[in-house]
This record gives structure tokens, sequence and C-alpha cells, in this order.
């Protein structure tokens, strides 16, 4: 048999260009031009995500309806005027922006783009269509609250920032019934508009396209910029919390605690940190708890950021005979990492893992863009990503176990258990 393809690890990854340029009304425009297919994605960005809601479900809500119709047209014609021409119009959601996409032909353009720019800047938020969501939503809620895993997740992120934050409260069937059709219109005059975000053009377009496009993003209006809301940070103890639940077999586990944004200078090794815990499938929460003991189907840890603040969380769901020997086992992986060092060999095979994923990100017009959107909207630039890259390929086990020993003590871990 012929030997196999020698394997080389990733040493280097050449991050693509993106470039900017402020459109007449004011909106800066990201250019992502490095497609194969003449194809383009469309996103506008704005500051209008929870942090910069008046009220409390405002943000996902107005976002929501911009898809339901417009001064001009309802909702089923916005529909099929996309079907028609193949295109796709969404409303990614992120926590701190409001967004609004659409990708389609560039051929098709002149049918698709100034139709996304009156959903944008004339949203009808009628208030029948606000009630029907509503009760989408809470039918949906009804259902989520009937899963461990969710209630573990609402419990433990207001824990983490607290109920009046806006990375921390919860909705609830009152909250949804609170919502009022005059918020919604308010928060989309106060956030939708090129003053207050920006737009990220991604695909093959030529110099042609790239003038119609410009011209019809810069009919969009310029007012004042947003600021934040946000609440102190919460004075509470970690500790650990039960909470029962009878519905379902399985019981569900959430261990972590608050951390900081990615502009934190221990944001990178947190980040490598969190993988090696239980960021892939050869990380040491899988390859103890579900390989070894098998108590669980997947389990796993992460460090999540946002723009004002970060987490670190451990997450899993095991019958609920398991549940003292997974919190054993969690809080032996934990203590390893504070106590030993990591070996190299384990150290090769993370940045490997870790390598690779980065190549992910900038494979292609499309993942570039959303990953230039996240760096963008955490205020980061193209030198920061290469400085999470550079941290992944440099650091020491030495480092990670001083960032275990700084942030994964266990008096400041919050632990909530939900399930029988």
């Amino acid at each position: 048999m012929p030997a196999p393809p020698p394997i080389f690890p990733v040493t280097h990854i050449e991050l693509p260009d993106f470039e900017q340029h402020v459109l007449a009304n004011g909106l800066p425009c990201y250019h992502i031009n490095r497609g194969t297919q003449d194809l383009v994605r469309i996103e506008f960005i704005c500051w209008g995500g929870r942090p910069y809601e008046k009220h409390p479900l405002v943000a996902r809500t107005t976002a929501a309806l911009l898809k339901e119709g417009t001064h001009r047209r309802t909702g089923s014609d916005i529909a099929e005027q996309f079907d028609y021409y193949g295109a796709h119009l969404s409303v990614p959601f992120q926590m701190d922006t409001g967004n609004l996409a659409m990708h389609c032909l560039n051929k098709q353009l002149p049918e698709i783009l100034p139709l996304f720019v009156e959903i944008l800047c004339e949203p009808a938020l009628r208030e029948a269509d606000l009630q029907a969501y509503v009760k989408r939503k809470q039918q949906s809620l009804k259902e989520d609250l009937s899963k461990a895993e969710v209630i573990a997740y609402r419990n433990i992120t207001e824990y983490f920032f607290g109920k009046d934050h806006p990375y921390g409260y919860n909705s609830n069937t009152e909250v949804y019934n609170n919502l009022q059709q005059s918020w919604l219109v308010e928060h989309h005059y106060r956030c939708f508009h090129a003053g207050n975000g920006f737009a990220i053009i991604s695909g093959r377009f030529d110099e042609v396209t790239t003038s119609y496009i410009h011209g019809e993003l810069a009919r969009i209006p310029n007012r004042a910029a947003v600021s934040p809301k946000l609440t102190l940070d919460v004075d509470q103890a970690p500790h650990k919390i039960i909470v029962p639940h009878t519905q379902g077999g399985q019981a569900a586990i959430r261990i972590g605690r608050r951390l900081f944004p990615r502009t934190h200078p221990d944001a990178n090794g947190c980040y490598v940190l969190a993988n090696l815990l239980g960021g892939y499938f050869g990380s040491r929460l899988m390859e103890n708890i579900r390989e070894d003991k098998g108590y669980t189907y997947n389990i796993s840890a992460a460090y999540d950021s946002f723009r004002w603040g970060g987490t670190f969380q451990i997450d899993t769901e095991v019958s609920p005979e398991y549940v003292q020997q997974t919190l054993h086992e969690i809080q032996h992986e934990i203590a390893r990492l504070r106590d030993e060092l990591v070996e190299e060999e384990e150290m090769q095979m993370l940045r490997n893992y870790l390598m690779g994923s980065f190549l992910t990100m900038v494979d292609g017009p499309f993942n570039w863009a959303e990953t230039v959107r996240t760096l963008l909207t955490e205020q980061l630039g193209k030198e920061d990503l290469a400085g999470l890259i550079k941290t992944v390929q440099e650091i020491t086990p030495e480092e990670i176990q001083g960032l275990a020993q700084h942030y994964l003590q266990d008096k400041d871990l919050w632990t909530v258990v939900v399930g029988p």
C-alpha cells in the first residue's frame, strides 16, 4: 500500500484584507471582495441590541418584525419577492446589535436591494404583527421551559450578570404581554440608521455593482448614535443552585462565571484555556466524562464574549443518577488545570485544532464576513485576530496554569443543576 501523505501543522494563516468606505450618508461600509461566484451578501449592523433598548425584549422584537412588512408591502409580498428571485433575507440574532442581511445573485440586485433598504428604513411594525409575534414567542417559551437545559442557561446567565442587566434578564409571559408597538417604533427610529452602525458587503462584485450598492445604501437616513444602558455589577458571591424539574429524563449542569470582553488582555488566554478544558472532541472534559466514564453524550466549555462583557461556562446534560459523579469529575479537571502543567503533546493537539478552526473563519467571503462582523461589533480589528492566533501558537503551559489559578477558583464559580 502507498504511504499516506505526511501531516504538517498549520504554522501560518494569511488573514484577508477588507476595505472600508464611508458613504455619502456617513455609513461605514466594509468590502470583502474575494468570491468566485457572482453572488453578493449585504448585512446592515446597528448598535440596537439589548444594551441599547429602553424596555426588555424590544431589541429582538423590533428586529424580528422587520420582515413582517413595510408601510407599502405586507410580509407575504416581501417573502414572495425574495423567493421569486432566489434571494434570501435574514435577521441574524446578536446580543449587542440589530442586524438585517440579504444575499442574491448580482444580476438580481436591482430587484432586491431597493426592497432591502425599504425593509430596513420603513418597517410597518404593525400592532397585529406584534400580537401575533407575542403569541408565537409565548408558546415557544412554554415549550422551552419544559427543558432542563434551557432553565439552567436562564438561571446561570441571570446569576452572572443580574436580572436587570441586558445580558442577564430573562423573557417571561408578562414581559411579552407588556410590549408596546410604540416602543418598537421608537427603538427602530433611534437605532436603525446610518449614524449608528455599519454595513458589510461580501462576495464578488465589480465597480459598477459596487457603485450601485453604495447608492442604495446611501439612502439610509443618518441620525445621532446611541449609547448603551448598563447596570452595575452584581455583588453576590457565587454558590450552588439546585432547581427541581420533573419534566424530561436528564438533569442539566451549568458551571461558570462572568468574565470580560475580548478587549481584556487575558481574553485570548482564556479562549485557549476553555478550549483545552472542553472546546473540542479531544478536550479533557470529553475524554474523561464522555469517553472514559460514559456519563454524558456531550459536554463542553467555552469562553463567550460580548461588547460589554463575557462568560466562562461548562455545559452538559446527564442522567440524574450521575449528577454528583459528573460534578466531581468537572471539579477534578478544573483542579488539574490549576495544579499541573499541560503536557506538550496535548498542547500541540490543541494548537492544531484551533489553527484549523481559524482556517475555517477565513474560508470564503461569507465566513470571513461573519468574522469581520464579530471583530467590528466587539471593537476589534484584524490585528486583534492575528494576536489571538499568535497566542494559540505561543502560549505556554505555565501561562495556562496561571490563568486557571486566577480565573477558575472554586469560590468564583457558579453551579446550577436542574433536574429531578
